[in-house]
């Protein structure tokens, strides 16, 4: 594991615990998320992505701005919170809800379409002695299959193919 993702592991832990302390849920998601559920640390990672209830967003900016993380002005704060923590790059994808509690997008011209049922009711995925609040294995691979669909002018990734083989073979040693 090299420098950036001991970094972005630490990241990972302070934003579980400032958000865990002031009670503001938060799930991984992206290739960490992945990570998480396979218990080990699987390729580098640019960055760190999570998602949140909207309604909490607000709080868990000012919760991170007060302990140094620094605001990434490259993306609109209405549609994701991006921030900084040295430099780990931190995005935050709202979520909002539909009538009957299912999550939907949370901002955006997307806003209000649902997410994959069950998404948040994965169990916490965990590396080493962290363990984190991830989206589910089903809903990672969704969302990794469906992303060129989803945004066409975008092309398929070939590592979004391998995090769903990843994904699929499950982890390379029973958890506890």
């Amino acid at each position: 594991m090299d420098d950036l993702a001991r970094r972005q592991l630490a990241s990972i832990a302070e934003v579980v615990e400032v958000a865990g302390s002031a009670g503001v849920p938060v799930w991984l998601r992206g290739g960490w998320a992945m990570d998480f559920a396979l218990g080990e640390v699987s390729r580098p990672h640019v960055d760190v992505d999570w998602y949140c209830w909207r309604e909490d967003a607000d709080r868990l900016a000012a919760l991170l701005l007060a302990r140094g993380w620094r605001p990434d002005p490259r993306m609109p704060v209405k549609l994701q919170l991006d921030l900084f923590a040295v430099d780990v790059e931190v995005s935050v994808a709202y979520l909002g809800r539909e009538d009957a509690r299912r999550p939907t997008v949370g901002a955006g011209p997307w806003a209000g379409t649902p997410l994959p049922a069950g998404m948040l009711d994965a169990p916490p995925g965990r590396i080493g002695a962290l363990t984190v609040p991830t989206i589910s294995v089903p809903a990672q691979i969704e969302f990794k299959q469906m992303f060129p669909v989803w945004m066409p002018e975008r092309a398929r990734r070939p590592k979004d193919a391998d995090d769903c083989a990843r994904l699929r073979a499950g982890p390379r040693t029973p958890r506890p």
